[in-house]
């Protein structure tokens, strides 16, 4: 039960990025980082939705028949918190898009930590 629920949150994630990426790159707050996936949005939405959608299936199919073996767990591990850091970046992606967040946040943060460090140490 553990592993379908892991595969089905990878799976709705997986989803959620497609969809988040199509509205960043359409209203132009961001651009999609990887080449491949950017050049298949180039053909249309429905086209790259396709493929993500494509991929999760086939990673679900590949969890589902070998999810009893180690390696298949620890790769669903690793994928579940690559997807969930993704998530972070969409938030922020959105938080900058309507102006919540400036486009100095994370230099503002760098330098913050650096004080706090400067401090302790």
């Amino acid at each position: 039960m553990m592993l379908f629920r892991g595969i089905f949150l990878l799976f709705t994630l997986n989803l959620l990025d497609a969809l988040l990426t199509i509205w960043w790159v359409r209203t132009g707050a961001a651009t999609e980082g990887n080449h491949l996936m950017a050049l298949l949005l180039e053909q249309g939405d429905l086209t790259f939705l396709g493929a993500k959608i494509a991929i999760g299936m086939f990673t679900a199919f590949v969890l589902f028949k070998w999810g009893d073996l180690k390696l298949a767990q620890y790769g669903l591990s690793a994928a579940l918190v690559v997807y969930i850091s993704l998530m972070g970046i969409h938030l922020f992606t959105g938080l900058s898009a309507f102006g919540l967040v400036s486009s100095t946040f994370f230099e503002d943060i760098a330098q913050w930590s650096q004080a706090v460090f400067a401090v302790v140490i």
